[in-house]
């Protein structure tokens, strides 16, 4: 079957800060949208597993989320998969690409088995996979905190157009969180005010709230995220945001043409730049 992994956006992220055992304590506002990858998912007999991952530097092995998700689904039964992907969603770029993938062989897996794994059980399968993992089996809004797989969903962020820019540049994960880890004080991001924004049906008052701590510790490339977030609000966008540990952008617009008029206009300087809206499943 061919399956759609959407990509994720993060509304919101803040880090709230290390525990004993390494990791960090995160409390993120989580979107997906319609734009994102598409997987052809085959069983296969023999316990024999292959994927082509879309893009040549990509792994094409167990250490592709992909494989590494079917290897756990198909455990102890006997079968394989082949899985085939049409990559549109950018590498490095804080959209969730790796972790959407895995998500969707799960849902293809469980499909072409029968269905008899929950989303319940399908999202903690996931989190074997990767902390990102369960979000992108649930899908729609939610808040993710705790590794980011602590869900509680949220209504649904409204319909608006989204428009995504990824600069050239990647960001190193672990670099970012080094650099939080030294500061003693930073900006917050109001999730309480993007919660009740949500709930009301505000997508202004959501978009007017955006915000990423990550982006205050970028360094030398936070002139560039800068300018493409000032670009996307003076083309329109009721507000504009990096994802993840970026380095990709986006901007909530309310007006469709504003919206394809930011895009185009990106486009002539950035090879990554789309177009796509809220998805919730």
């Amino acid at each position: 079957m061919i399956v759609r992994a959407h990509a994720k956006l993060n509304l919101s992220l803040d880090v709230l800060g290390r525990g004993r055992d390494g990791y960090h304590d995160m409390r993120m506002v989580m979107q997906t949208v319609r734009f994102g990858d598409d997987l052809q998912v085959e069983l296969t007999d023999g316990g024999r597993f292959s994927i082509d991952p879309g893009q040549s530097y990509l792994p094409a092995d167990g250490h592709n989320l992909a494989v590494k998700a079917a290897q756990l689904f198909l455990e102890g039964t006997g079968l394989g998969a082949d899985i085939r992907v049409t990559k549109r969603i950018p590498v490095c770029a804080g959209m969730g690409g790796g972790s959407a993938d895995a998500a969707a062989v799960l849902r293809a897996l469980n499909e072409l088995t029968g269905g008899r794994q929950t989303l319940g059980e399908l999202m903690a399968l996931g989190a074997k996979v990767g902390s990102d993992v369960p979000f992108c089996v649930m899908e729609g809004t939610a808040l993710a905190e705790g590794r980011g797989d602590e869900l509680t969903a949220l209504p649904p962020l409204p319909d608006c157009a989204v428009v995504i820019c990824k600069p050239a540049f990647s960001v190193s994960t672990p670099e970012l969180f080094g650099k939080i880890d030294s500061r003693r004080s930073r900006l917050r991001p109001d999730t309480a005010g993007i919660l009740a924004a949500l709930e009301s049906g505000d997508t202004a008052g959501v978009a007017r709230r955006m915000f990423n701590v990550f982006e205050d510790v970028l360094g030398r490339r936070q002139n560039e995220i800068a300018a493409i977030k000032g670009e996307l609000t003076d083309r329109g966008a009721l507000g504009a945001v990096m994802t993840g540990s970026g380095s990709a952008v986006f901007g909530l617009f309310a007006d469709e043409a504003a919206a394809r008029g930011a895009q185009e206009a990106l486009s002539a300087r950035y090879a990554e730049c789309f177009l796509t809206r809220p998805y919730a499943p």
